[in-house]
């Protein structure tokens, strides 16, 4: 349903770069593939749009005057989760580990055409669709577990019953709650009474 979502939504991309030709060409390409985009040609105003705007996707021009986008990228990673792919003219693997090291969801090298762009963006954006979802579960299992100690200790239960990570426990403790259209910490309660009357009835 989430994944659904992302999809039916517009997808929206912000252009960081000082080459003004190229940041009308990118812009021209991707709003022509049916992105709502938006365009900047320097850091500075590059951070106030994405901030303002909270785009799906962020390409950022590494060298620029002024702001850089090794610098945009660490303010937006700082304020916000919004996804960034790097461009450079540079075909360095330095670079390209200095810009995963940074977090970016993707790296394009120029002069960039069509043919390169919208398939570096589609990949990006799939990237940045899978650490979302990622967090968003991240931040679902822990706000379960730290709701309580039958929660925690139901998904402890799963683990060793069905060999599973604490992930995967808790999804299936989850998809169970669901299921019966109960609240996880309902459903935790009664699995732990259902597994301490089993270990009485093993004792006897």
């Amino acid at each position: 349903m989430g994944n659904k979502q992302i999809e039916e939504k517009v997808r929206s991309i912000l252009v960081v770069d000082d080459d003004e030709m190229l940041l009308a060409y990118m812009a021209e390409v991707m709003q022509f593939a049916g992105y709502e985009v938006w365009s900047a040609n320097n850091g500075e105003d590059g951070i106030s749009l994405a901030l303002e705007h909270e785009p799906s996707l962020v390409l950022l021009d590494i060298n620029m005057p002024g702001i850089s986008g090794l610098e945009v990228a660490r303010t937006l990673r700082h304020e916000s989760a919004i996804p960034f792919m790097f461009l450079s003219s540079l075909d360095d693997i330095e670079v390209v580990k200095q810009a995963a090291k940074y977090g970016a969801v993707g790296y394009l090298v120029k002069p960039v055409n069509h043919s390169q762009l919208l398939p570096a963006v589609v990949a990006a954006l799939a990237r940045a669709d899978d650490i979302r979802q990622l967090r968003d579960n991240e931040v679902s299992l822990t706000a379960a577990l730290d709701a309580g100690r039958e929660t925690s200790m139901a998904v402890g239960i799963l683990m060793v019953r069905h060999r599973l990570t604490r992930h995967l426990a808790f999804q299936k403790l989850r998809d169970q709650s669901r299921a019966q259209r109960r609240k996880i910490s309902d459903v935790a309660k009664d699995m732990l009474q259902e597994h301490e009357a089993g270990v009485k009835d093993a004792k006897a």
